[in-house]
């Protein structure tokens, strides 16, 4: 029993106070992103934002994470950080492409398919520790998506 409680674990390589305050920032990102959305009562909104930066942070943590455990001690390992990139932006592709449709003349959903994208991005980067780009690229999505409504044009007036 004590070998199984003992596998059963791996420790961290990263202290879990970062990895604990990594996700926290994150979730707490994803709402700031996902708040807008919220607010304009669209279908992805504040839980769809914060999960989405959550799974990404942790998925950027968990790429960090496996490099380091000592099952793969002594053999080479190939990071290719591409690779989690491409596959977090597919998965979040996936899910934001299924809120894009046109009807009766006009697309709908895309400002929310970005928000979406964007809000893997700032978990990716929130996960590998990159949270002065999260942050600024949160910061830089909040006045897109609230301030620049307000210079809309409408299409009405065109």
């Amino acid at each position: 029993m004590e070998e199984f409680i003992d596998r059963f674990g791996q420790p961290t390589w990263l202290p879990f106070s970062v990895v604990s305050a990594r996700l926290l920032l994150a979730a707490v990102l994803g709402a700031v992103v996902g708040m807008e959305r919220e607010w304009r009562n669209r279908p992805a909104g504040l839980r769809t934002h914060i999960l989405i930066c959550l799974a990404t942070a942790a998925i950027a943590i968990l790429t960090i994470e496996i490099t380091h455990v000592d099952v793969f001690a002594g053999q080479e390992i190939r990071i290719d950080p591409i690779r989690l990139v491409e596959a977090t932006t597919a998965g979040v592709a996936f899910l934001a492409a299924g809120l894009i449709f046109f009807a009766k003349g006009e697309v709908h959903g895309l400002t929310t398919g970005a928000g979406m994208w964007l809000a893997g991005a700032i978990g990716l980067a929130v996960g590998l520790g990159f949270w002065q780009i999260a942050l600024l690229a949160t910061v830089l999505a909040v006045i897109v998506l609230g301030l620049l409504q307000l210079v809309r044009i409408d299409k009405a007036d065109s």
